[in-house]
């Protein structure tokens, strides 16, 4: 599914070149979210047309992050880890971004990923210093290079993080599967919930 998820952003990023409209009709802003939610997670296909190293870096990322953690996971366990740290990421935009710039790229997820790792690490009590330094170095440019949602950044790695524990913590036996599913859930609903809640200080009329 690492390939997969690579492949879908590799040929999301060829359309968005080919087609002008692609963009404009999956990115995410925040004013966006009542009217058609499902930006919230197909920004995280998208990336930057004007900057090859945007998507270059993330299907590396994908693919260096993915390679450890679907075996470890499984399928559908690191799918939905992915979907919802993208979710996450879209929910961090939406509370600490201007609501009306709009945000593509797969970082929130990417940064999702990266928690998750911490997480398992630490659970395997294993050597954290390495990523650790790469993460800071990644969340500071986030704040000091522009043009980079460090929003989706944050809601991104914390979304992930508390996946992964659900994941990795969950005691064995015959009702684990459940137990992370439901916990999954439980991580969505929250999410949901907040997109729910906020109130944008800017209204649209849908046309």
């Amino acid at each position: 599914m690492t390939i997969t998820i690579m492949a879908v952003c590799a040929v999301a990023y060829v359309l968005q070149l080919l087609l002008p409209e692609f963009t404009r009709t999956f990115f995410y802003a925040p004013v966006l979210t009542d009217y058609q939610p499902w930006r919230l997670l197909t920004a995280a296909f998208l990336h930057s047309q004007g900057s090859p190293i945007h998507i270059a870096f993330n299907l590396y990322a994908l693919w260096f992050l993915g390679r450890s953690l679907e075996p470890l996971f499984g399928r559908v366990r690191f799918v939905l880890l992915y979907l919802i740290s993208a979710l996450g990421g879209s929910v961090g935009v939406m509370y600490l971004a201007d609501p009306t710039v709009a945000v593509v790229g797969a970082s929130g997820a990417v940064f999702g990923l990266f928690g998750a790792l911490f997480v398992v690490i630490r659970q395997r009590r294993g050597e954290l210093r390495s990523l650790l330094i790469l993460l800071a170095v990644n969340l500071v440019l986030g704040f000091v290079v522009p043009g980079i949602a460090w929003q989706a950044h944050v809601g991104g790695l914390i979304t992930g993080a508390a996946c992964a524990a659900i994941l990795a913590y969950t005691p064995r036996g015959k009702h684990r599967t459940a137990v992370q599913f439901a916990g999954l859930a439980g991580i969505v609903l929250v999410l949901v919930v907040a997109a729910v809640l906020w109130q944008s200080p800017v209204q649209i009329i849908p046309g």
